[in-house]
């Protein structure tokens, strides 16, 4: 072993954020800028932000490296980042307009991926959550309001980030960037008004960085005002109906096997649905995403 080498240590990390191929690296209460090895890009394999990693720490005459990434147990294509416990769906009551099949879809994503799917609706000193938060939380999904003006609800919303990697996405324009700040003001992250022409926001948020607060980690991520999540976080047909949660007690007990929930006899969910047990508004989300991958091959996406 080498006196230089002797001098390098290898820690292991956290990845908070990648930019022009220099990675943050949180470990041992410290942060390093870091270079990823050679390797990666000939495996094709690009660190991500949540990412855990095994570093060496060189004593400052060479770069410090990431050395390995340990196996990922989700990751999301758009915004690229991985390892997220939560996924906290943010979404207007009033200006922008809130979307059922966007809220429905996001859901989905996070169920498929093996994430905690909440949604928070702000905006709620404009106009009442209720209506809505009540369809959510009957198919067993965590489901809070929040004031960004008053502050209400912030602090259940706090409570669930401890310990966890949280991403937060949703429409630009509907409080998301002001609910981080609002959660921690040493964020100070920058905010964009909603624009009254489109009835949406600009986007503030630039890439996906974790900030280290609340007892946990977070991650804002970019709006999706023109973001289709089908399209980059494709599920498939056989899979989707288990991305209902509220669905499950039913499947496997229609007439057919091959039964799509959709429109077929003897269907139980959609039994469900007539009975009002399952929400006719999730299932008619649920339809326009099998519909949209009902023909679609794996290769094509």
């Amino acid at each position: 072993m080498t006196a230089k080498s002797m001098n390098n240590k290898q820690l292991n990390g956290i990845l908070l954020k990648g930019v022009g191929g220099f990675y943050t690296v949180e470990a041992a209460d410290a942060v390093y800028v870091c270079r990823a090895r050679g390797a990666f890009r000939k495996e094709k394999v690009t660190p991500l932000a949540g990412d855990r990693v095994r570093i060496t720490v060189t004593d400052g005459r060479s770069e410090n490296t990431i050395d390995t990434i340990e196996p990922r147990k989700n990751f999301l294509l758009r915004p690229p980042v991985a390892n997220i416990d939560n996924l906290i769906i943010v979404a207007a009551t009033s200006v922008p307009r809130p979307s059922a099949l966007l809220i429905d879809k996001l859901i989905a994503i996070a169920e498929y991926k093996a994430m905690e799917p909440i949604v928070v609706f702000t905006k709620t000193d404009e106009q009442p959550a209720d209506d809505l938060a009540a369809i959510y939380k009957a198919a067993g999904i965590c489901c809070l309001a929040v004031s960004n003006e008053t502050g209400e609800g912030v602090d259940a919303v706090r409570d669930l980030l401890l310990g966890k990697v949280s991403a937060f996405t949703g429409n630009s324009g509907v409080g998301k960037t002001s609910l981080l700040n609002r959660l921690d003001p040493s964020l100070s992250l920058a905010t964009g008004e909603v624009s009254d022409k489109l009835g949406r926001g600009r986007h503030t948020t630039r890439q996906a960085e974790l900030f280290k607060t609340c007892g946990g980690y977070i991650v804002d991520t970019p709006g999706f005002s023109a973001l289709e999540p089908e399209k980059t976080e494709w599920i498939p047909k056989e899979d989707l109906a288990d991305c209902f949660r509220e669905f499950r007690p039913f499947l496997g007990q229609c007439k057919f096997t091959s039964c799509s929930h959709t429109c077929d006899k003897g269907c139980r969910v959609l039994e469900a649905v007539e009975s009002g047990e399952i929400s006719a508004s999730r299932h008619q989300s649920y339809v326009q995403m099998y519909n949209a991958v009902k023909d679609k091959k794996a290769w094509e996406t």
